[in-house]
């Protein structure tokens, strides 16, 4: 069983998102918008670990264009998952993308049942 944790952060705009926190503190994905409220903040961070497997994703460069993020869209098109970092490398992003998703194939239903936020 993983011991990653959800944790919602209230931002200065007062607004709110959620992160994905390892063991060792780094952050391993983070909500791909902002909320107006804890509640949408932690529906938002359900229908991620419910709806994942049908959410296409990939990786892409930095808005910058000298790194790599990869990010999970809804069914609207919306991002709804981000990485929590952006990677040098291409290769490094996508195996990262790929933990975060067997990570929510395999804890996506214990994290939906248990009041991690």
């Amino acid at each position: 069983m993983s011991t990653t944790r959800c944790l919602v952060d209230l931002g200065a705009d007062g607004r709110y998102g959620w992160r994905l926190v390892a063991q060792n503190g780094r952050v391993v994905a983070r909500s791909g918008g902002c909320h107006d409220d804890h509640d949408g903040c932690r529906d938002a961070f359900l229908a991620l670990c419910a709806g994942h497997a049908a959410m296409a994703g990939g990786v892409q460069h930095t808005a910058s264009g000298n790194g790599w993020v990869w990010l999970l869209r809804d069914a609207e098109g919306r991002t709804a998952a981000l990485s929590g970092r952006s990677y040098e490398r291409h290769s490094t992003c996508r195996t990262a993308y790929q933990r975060f998703r067997a990570l929510l194939a395999t804890e996506g239903q214990r994290w939906m049942t248990t009041s991690l936020l």
